[in-house]
Order: C-alpha cells, then structure tokens, then sequence
C-alpha cells in the first residue's frame, strides 16, 4: 500500500505514532523530536540539564552492556522499584553529574531516537519539562516531525497511544506556532491548549501516571509533569544527547 496518503506532504510540521513513524516519515523530515514523558523523555533532560551525556540504544539485554562499555559508560536498570543507582526512574537523574555517561535502554523512546540517527537528521528529545526549549531549537528546520512514542500494553501486545505523549507532542505543534501545521499534529495541539491550567492534574490521572504510583513511582510522575523546567534542548550529536541551551 502506498505511504503518501499518510506522509502528512506539504505540512512543515507533522505527527505520527511510534518507530513506524521513524521508519516511514523521518527520511523526509528535516528535525525529528523523540517524545516519551513517562519516562524516557523526562530522564535524559534531567540528566543533560546536570552535565551528563546519555546514549540511547533500543535493547534490554547483555548487548547494552557492551554498548556501554565501549563508550565508558554505565547502564541504567530498568525500572525497579528498589533498584540501586541509575535507572529509568527520573528520580535517579537527579544525582547525575558532569561528564557521568549513561546508557538508556527503554524500548520505546529509546529505539525510536537510536533509529533516527541513521537518518542523518537533527534529532531532539522532548518532554513537559523542556517543551518550549525544543520547540526553540526546532523552529529553524523546515520540516519537523513530532513523534510521540506511546508505551506498550501489558504482555507487550503492540503501541499503546499514551494520553502523555500526545499532550506533550501537541504542546511542541502549539509553540512552534505554524500555520502549516498537519491535522495530525494540529490535533495534539488543539488537545494541549485545550486542557489549559488543568493539563498536570488531567494528565496526573492519565493510565501511565496511575501505573507509575501503583509501582511506587508517584515521585516520578511529578518529575515528568513538570512544564518548561528546563531551558535545555537535549539534540542527539552522533550517538549520544547532548545539551542545546535556549534562550
């Protein structure tokens, strides 16, 4: 089947689901923004904002640690709820410090912003708390693809669309401020206006935030939904983020 009815041509922003996303509307992109809130997103803004240089990679298995090793790098364990030292959890990025490289090995955010470096494209990685900041550092590239990540449904039946992402994906369209914008990125924009001062308590009750406080996580959701707490881009530069600092 032909991909140009969903290619989003002749919009200068676009939006799109998930590594097909990546796959099939990132080589006709000029800047690609990587969104996982929960928590992805949230962890390598926090830990670039500390000097730290975070390497994504889209595997959970012995291979990431020899990824890490071969760029002096540690490697965060999945989320767990007493696990030690660095993880996925955002709370753990908060004793990241200059120079501190890390490997963070998520399926979804993760793979998706391992996949856009093959594109030879700018990359960024979004959330809430550095929204305006990407949008920034997008607004000179002439065709941006906004790729909110979802998360996987239990027993990983395939992409979830996630309430978060969505939100945080239209936030991104919403200040970037074109006219030109997709009906699919207009969308998550329109929803991200529209919860106005009420956007951190809806998107507090959202599936993914009531997942993280019933795995003990309540913390974290707090750390992801905070808006515009950094003024930093994070950009992938080879194969590692990096800090983009805005205005």
């Amino acid at each position: 089947m032909s991909l140009s009815p969903f290619a989003q041509h002749g919009f200068s922003v676009r939006l799109e689901w998930g590594l097909a996303a990546i796959e099939r509307l990132g080589p006709d992109a000029d800047c690609i923004v990587v969104v996982d809130v929960m928590s992805f997103s949230t962890c390598v803004s926090i830990a670039v904002d500390r000097g730290a240089i975070v390497h994504p990679y889209p595997w959970k298995d012995e291979s990431a640690q020899r990824y890490a090793e071969a760029r002096g790098a540690e490697v965060a364990s999945g989320r767990q709820r007493f696990a030690q030292g660095w993880s996925l959890s955002p709370q753990s990025m908060l004793a990241a410090h200059q120079g501190l490289r890390l490997v963070l090995p998520p399926p979804n955010g993760s793979a998706c912003a391992y996949r856009a470096k093959a594109l030879g494209k700018a990359v960024y990685c979004a959330g809430l708390r550095n929204l305006r900041a990407t949008a920034a550092a997008c607004a000179p590239h002439a065709r941006v693809l906004v790729v909110p990540c979802g998360e996987r449904w239990p027993g990983d039946a395939g992409l979830r669309p996630s309430l978060e992402d969505h939100v945080a994906a239209g936030g991104i369209v919403s200040a970037l401020g074109r006219a030109d914008a997709s009906p699919e990125a207009r969308a998550a924009a329109l929803a991200y206006e529209g919860l106005g001062a009420q956007r951190a308590r809806v998107l507090a009750e959202c599936g993914s935030a009531v997942e993280l406080r019933e795995r003990g996580f309540a913390d974290d959701v707090a750390l992801c939904l905070q808006e515009d707490a950094s003024r930093i881009a994070c950009r992938l530069e080879g194969d590692r983020f990096v800090a983009e600092p805005q205005g």
